[in-house]
């Protein structure tokens, strides 16, 4: 008996209190509420300064006609004063309703609402908290203009050596069995303000480059000379694998189609012809060379990880060109595959790459 006294004490409390204190703070929440209204008129018309320089910019560099730039502000000038009109009117219905009701107004709070992103617990007076929880407190405003994105970036496709002093069609390694795979992150950032044609893309990648060599021949390392020689049983599989870490870099071109909102502005290239040169550099993580074969009647699996003789600084020059997320990738190591080798050896791949 004496908890169910005590919470009606506490609520008649709460409700005697807000009483008094509304009576006396409702002019000033109408005083903030003309301020307001003062704000709306300065924003929008900054809003529109805004629209009109860029409009301006696109007629001087002969995007757009006279004609059409005139068309075009006076629809962003009637736009913004439609949005004068009819936020000015919201508040000044506000100031009404506190005037009429000397600030007691009831009103929905967002408990009474369909409203799923947000979750409150509470208690509401007159439509203001008097105990309350917002388990959405952190929720991030959304940004107007967004220069930078980020994809998940995955190639695949065929990899081989170009060889000092001999064609590509007289490479020692199977064009089809040899193979390359990569994947990583890269971030896109527009280059500049008013305009998307041109992206600094950016990033890290992991390369995994495999050599395939013919004739049953495996690789040897003969002291700073890595080359292939016969091997003694007969390979069903003899592959040597280059795994690295690189750091792409690439200017990539393109057009874009511009999507803008009176909250946001946003380039989009999906669906849209890209180009996009530049290089990469990184380090070799490691080497390993894989056989298989049998021997005596057994099936043997070998997993060899040595050096090779292979070099540790990689670094080379790629592009892509494609739509929307499928490319035509190709890549070329400046750097040579083996180091202090007689013949300079270089790796090339080819393929498609996955922008996701």
């Amino acid at each position: 008996m004496r908890t169910i006294t005590f919470y009606l004490a506490t609520l008649v409390f709460l409700l005697v209190s807000h009483q008094i204190l509304g009576q006396e703070d409702y002019e000033k929440e109408i005083k903030a509420l003309k301020i307001e209204r003062e704000r709306i008129v300065e924003q929008e018309k900054e809003a529109l300064k805004v629209e009109v320089k860029d409009i301006n910019r696109r007629l001087e560099r002969g995007d757009i006609s006279e004609a059409e730039a005139k068309i075009l502000k006076e629809e962003v000038a009637k736009r913004r004063a439609l949005n004068i009109e009819n936020r000015v009117a919201i508040v000044d219905n506000k100031i009404s309703l506190l005037e009429r009701n000397e600030g007691q107004v009831l009103t929905l709070s967002e408990l009474d609402t369909l409203d799923n992103d947000r979750t409150h617990i509470g208690i509401m007076i007159d439509g203001k908290p008097a105990v309350w929880f917002n388990s959405n407190r952190w929720k991030k405003d959304i940004k107007y203009d967004r220069r930078t994105y980020s994809d998940f970036v995955m190639a695949i496709g065929l990899n081989n050596a170009l060889i000092e002093g001999q064609s590509l069609d007289d490479s020692p390694y199977k064009i089809g069995g040899s193979r390359f795979f990569e994947m990583g992150w890269q971030w896109r950032t527009r280059v500049f303000e008013n305009s998307n044609w041109l992206r600094f893309n950016y990033g890290f990648s992991f390369q995994f480059n495999g050599l395939k060599p013919k004739d049953n021949q495996i690789f040897v390392k003969n002291g700073d000379q890595t080359v292939l020689e016969e091997f003694e049983y007969d390979l069903d599989k003899s592959k040597l694998r280059m795994d690295n870490l690189v750091f792409p870099v690439h200017f990539e071109f393109g057009p874009s189609r511009l999507r803008k909102t009176e909250r946001t502005i946003r380039y989009s290239i999906r669906d849209q012809f890209r180009i996009g040169l530049g290089g990469y550099g990184g380090f070799n993580l490691g080497s390993r060379q894989k056989l298989k074969y049998s021997r005596d009647g057994e099936d043997v699996k070998d997993k060899l990880k040595r050096d090779y003789n292979t070099s540790d600084l990689i670094y080379g020059v790629s592009g892509y060109m494609g739509f929307d997320g499928v490319l035509l990738y190709v890549k070329y190591d400046l750097n040579p595959i083996f180091t202090d080798a007689d013949i300079k050896q270089n790796n090339i791949s080819l393929g498609l790459r996955f922008d996701i």
